[in-house]
């Protein structure tokens, strides 16, 4: 039953790994769009 174990850690792993860069891709994407703002 290791490998149970073993598929959820990388599934785990690779789901915080897409969750993070789609955060960080939004994060940038509120910056730009802030400055934007302030320009006007």
């Amino acid at each position: 039953m290791w490998y149970f174990a073993w598929i959820l850690g990388i599934l785990l792993a690779c789901s915080l790994g897409i969750i993070n860069s789609l955060w960080l891709e939004q994060v940038e994407t509120n910056e730009l769009e802030d400055k934007q703002e302030n320009e006007e």
